[in-house]
C-alpha cells in the first residue's frame, strides 16, 4: 500500500523570548505588528500572537518564577519553533509513525480568549517531534479545534503591512540532513535542492535550509548570532502589502539598522529578539 504523507502547510512560527514577554511584546509592536492580548496556556506558557491571513507569529514565554516549562528557559532567545498545520492530529501522528519519524502522541491544551461575547477557550491538539530530533529547534504540528477564536479580523491588521509568513530560514552545517528529515515527513516531492542547501515547500510559504556561510552572505550584519550552535533557526520573511508602509512603521517604532534592498526591507536580528526579519513584496 502506498504511504500517504501529511501535506506540508504552515500554521505558525515561534519566537522564544524566555521570561521577557513584556519587552518582547513592546518590541514587536514597535516593529509594526498588532498583537493579541496575552494568552495563558493550560500547559503553563504565556504568549502573544501576530495573526496573518492563514498563519501567524507567536511570541512564547515562561511566567517569571514558574518552572512548569523549563524548556523555554533552556532554549536560546530567537526563532525556535516551526509549526505545521494539520486538520487531524491523530492521523498525522499515525502517518509519521508509519514513516518511522520520531513523534510524540497527540497532546491537547487550551487558553482562554476574551472576545466581545465573553470568554471562550481556544483549544489545540499538537503532535511534536521529540526535542533534539531537529537540532535547529522545535518542529511540530498543530490542529486548531476553535479556529474562529484565533483568526479574528481585529487582530490581522498590521501597520507594517504584513499579511503572511513567506519564508523561514534555517542555518545548518549539513542542510541535507535537515532535508532528509523533511523528506521522511512529507515525501520527496515536497523538498528540492537549492544552490545553498534545500527548501521545503509549504503552500505559498517555504523553509530554506542553508549553510551558516550562506546565511551570512544572505543577511550580512543583520544575521542572527549562532551562539555557538551548528544548526539554528535564523530568519523570517513576511509578505507585506507595501514596503513603504513597512519602512514607515519601523521608523515610527524607532527600529535601528533597517535597510531597504531592492524589493525587501531588512531588520537586524539584534532589533527583533534574535531573529532577522525581512519584509518583502
Amino acid at each position: 500500500m502506498t504511504h500517504v504523507f501529511p501535506v506540508p502547510t504552515l500554521d505558525h512560527v515561534v519566537v522564544n523570548v524566555r521570561d521577557r514577554i513584556d519587552q518582547a511584546a513592546d518590541t514587536y509592536r514597535r516593529l509594526g505588528f498588532t498583537l493579541t492580548p496575552r494568552g495563558y496556556h493550560t500547559l503553563g506558557s504565556i504568549n502573544h500572537l501576530a495573526m496573518f491571513g492563514t498563519d501567524y507569529l507567536e511570541l512564547i514565554a515562561a511566567t517569571p518564577g514558574d518552572t512548569s516549562r523549563p524548556e523555554i528557559m533552556e532554549a536560546p532567545i530567537g526563532l525556535e519553533g516551526l509549526v505545521f498545520g494539520t486538520e487531524d492530529a491523530a492521523a498525522t501522528f499515525d502517518a509519521l509513525r508509519q514513516a518511522e519519524v520520531p513523534i510524540d502522541p497527540p497532546q491537547q491544551f487550551s487558553r482562554p480568549v476574551e472576545i466581545k461575547t465573553g470568554q471562550r477557550d481556544a483549544v489545540f491538539r499538537t503532535v511534536r517531534l521529540p526535542r533534539g530530533t531537529a537540532p535547529a529547534g522545535r518542529l511540530y504540528f498543530c490542529q486548531h479545534l476553535t479556529r474562529h477564536l484565533v483568526w479574528r479580523d481585529e487582530w490581522r491588521q498590521h501597520a507594517n503591512g504584513a499579511v503572511g509568513v513567506a519564508r523561514a530560514v534555517i542555518a545548518a552545517e549539513s542542510p541535507d540532513t535537515v532535508g532528509t528529515l523533511f523528506t521522511r515527513m512529507f515525501g520527496p516531492r515536497a523538498v528540492r535542492a537549492t544552490d545553498d542547501g534545500c527548501a521545503l515547500t509549504l503552500g505559498l510559504s517555504r523553509f530554506d535550509v542553508v549553510t551558516p556561510a550562506a546565511l551570512w552572505e544572505m543577511f550580512g550584519d543583520a544575521a542572527a548570532d549562532s551562539r555557538g550552535r551548528r544548526d539554528y533557526m535564523a530568519a523570517l520573511t513576511f509578505q507585506t502589502l507595501s514596503l513603504d508602509a513597512a519602512e514607515t512603521a519601523l521608523e515610527a517604532g524607532g527600529i535601528r539598522g533597517v535597510d531597504r534592498i531592492g524589493t525587501s526591507v531588512l531588520v537586524p536580528a539584534t532589533e527583533a529578539f534574535g531573529v532577522t526579519l525581512e519584509f518583502s513584496v
